[in-house]
């Protein structure tokens, strides 16, 4: 995950959610949908954006669906319990755990915030990697509840990026920042090993983004 002391330096963490609402507020977003148009609120979505795009993703997921309950999956890390005090700061709804701690808790607490009509954020090639591959995980519970995945292709004008797994992107002040929406129904497959098939086809169509 982030080294959350690349941006901070010595700011204290207090400071965090500050500098993400002040930078996400000068970016110049530009949003365009890959067919599909957002799913109404009647139904719970996930919303996914890479890892390494965090800085604008957490807070995109709040402009696009607003006045709804936004959950945020993060990891256990001592980075993650970082992240999570600035986005309770945020006004998210917190699910903790990962893939390989606290799986189980994960998956019950992203099914009733999607019952629930929620959106659910997550970083599906996160905590760590491999880079820009969705977890098998994040597609299968969205297709185990009938809910739409829509994810988040985010690709900056003007950035800077760090040297870890996730190539971790801080984009400048006043950036453009070109967003494109893809609203996909993950299908529900009769055997794992279709699924799988399925699902890394899928994943490989954002790889290079």
């Amino acid at each position: 995950m982030l080294n959350i002391k690349h941006i901070l330096l010595d700011g204290g963490t207090r400071l965090l959610p500050h500098v993400l609402k002040l930078l996400f507020s000068t970016l110049k977003i530009e949003i365009e949908h890959a067919g599909e148009p957002l799913p109404d609120e009647q139904r719970g979505v996930m919303f996914a954006f890479w890892h390494g795009k965090m800085i604008t993703g957490w807070l995109l997921a709040k402009r696009l669906f607003p006045g709804r309950p936004v959950s945020a999956v993060v990891s256990l890390s001592g980075d993650g319990q970082i992240l999570a005090d600035a986005l309770e700061q945020l006004k998210f709804r917190l699910i903790r755990g990962s893939s390989s701690r606290g799986k189980e808790v994960v998956k019950r607490n992203i099914g009733e915030a999607l019952r629930h009509r929620g959106v659910v954020a997550v970083t599906p090639d996160g905590p760590r990697g491999p880079h820009h591959r969705f977890k098998y995980g994040t597609l299968r519970l969205a297709a185990q509840h009938d809910a739409p995945l829509v994810f988040a292709q985010i690709r900056y004008g003007n950035v800077r990026s760090l040297k870890s797994w996730d190539k971790f992107e801080i984009p400048l002040p006043f950036s453009r920042v070109k967003v494109t929406l893809h609203v996909v129904q993950v299908p529900d497959f009769e055997t794992d090993e279709a699924f799988r098939a399925w699902a890394d086809k899928f994943s490989t169509g954002f790889g290079d983004e």
